[in-house]
């Protein structure tokens, strides 16, 4: 199987034409998961229990973006193309990752599935996967996040593309590579659905922060560079009528601009969350006040301080009983 690299010079229309490889891995599993999930909704649905529609919509659309820029011809430019190939970096990693996740196929998956006969065991085989220790050390962030940063720096600072990216085979590995790693920093992050650990809210913030600026920063070496960093790149097919360098700093500025609105959107949500969990927890611990050292709720003791210093009875004590409190043995001689 060869590289199915375009005729025309790429344009903005050419790269909408559809054009997939001879085996289109990727826009054939985008197809699949479409059939699976809206399946499990109309299951849910069926049985009379509630889906948002937003879920749906969310997780439909991370799968006709992971169709189209893959199946269409920019996937074929991006063999030889940078600024091609950036795009779909950057699809691949930023955009089609938070929309499945914000679609919870997790969530649909243990509600969708039957828990007798072929169901029992497909969510054994799920819920096994979740609590291995395989998974907690994937999701853990001290994995993510230098799996993340290594799509960006660890290939355009390294020889890996020009090793991978020069075969089919490579390059589709190299895709499912930055939908594995976006997938992967983004779960802990937005997920809502069951996980073998999960981050406190300031722990996630902070992950995002230092993800934010990092990525950022390879389309400001990209753009600062004086000749080809990725010789991949460097020579595109003289009937397309691309400089190279040009490419690259087209490039450079994509990774710069592309993700800033995701980020934008990541840490809006991220943050509406963490808000929508604080009033949880204090709502919980106003219903089921945490017990003190002698039994008594928090809460029940620091409104008997309050209630002890303005000299007022303390429900439950002698001085609620008797209606007046006892002074203490020879307090009235003083």
């Amino acid at each position: 199987m060869g590289l199915n690299l375009p005729a025309a010079p790429p344009s903005w229309l050419s790269y909408l034409a559809w054009d997939p490889d001879s085996v289109p891995v990727l826009p054939i599993l985008g197809t699949g998961l479409i059939g699976l999930y809206l399946a499990g909704v109309y299951r849910v649905r069926s049985a009379g229990r509630r889906w948002p529609w937003w879920r749906t919509v969310s997780f439909v659309c991370g799968c006709l973006v992971l169709i189209a820029v893959t199946g269409l011809a920019i996937d074929g430019y991006g063999h030889r193309l940078f600024s091609a190939w950036m795009i779909q970096h950057l699809t691949l990693s930023m955009l089609i990752p938070p929309l499945w996740v914000l679609g919870c196929p997790g969530v649909l998956l243990l509600r969708a599935t039957p828990h007798r006969g072929w169901g029992r065991s497909v969510l054994g085989v799920a819920l096994a996967g979740l609590r291995s220790r395989a998974t907690r050390v994937l999701l853990h962030p001290g994995c993510t996040v230098p799996l993340f940063l290594f799509s960006y720096y660890g290939l355009y600072l390294t020889p890996l593309l020009d090793w991978l990216g020069t075969s089919p085979l490579g390059h589709l590995g190299l895709q499912l590579f930055f939908l594995a790693t976006g997938l992967l920093f983004i779960v802990p992050v937005l997920s809502t659905g069951p996980l073998p650990m999960r981050q406190t809210n300031l722990g996630r913030f902070f992950d995002i922060f230092v993800e934010m600026p990092l990525h950022v920063f390879i389309g400001v070496i990209l753009m600062m560079a004086t000749s080809p960093m990725v010789e991949l790149f460097a020579a595109p097919p003289p009937e397309w009528g691309v400089d190279p360098m040009d490419d690259q700093q087209t490039a450079g500025a994509l990774a710069w601009s592309y993700g800033e609105p995701i980020a934008l959107v990541i840490v809006l949500l991220f943050a509406r969350r963490w808000y929508t969990d604080e009033l949880r927890e204090n709502a919980l611990a106003e219903r089921y006040p945490p017990a003190g050292p002698d039994g008594t709720d928090e809460l029940s003791a620091y409104n008997a301080y309050l209630r002890g210093l303005h000299g007022l009875p303390v429900p439950g004590s002698t001085a609620d009983v008797t209606g007046r409190g006892h002074s203490p043995v020879g307090a009235e001689n003083l």
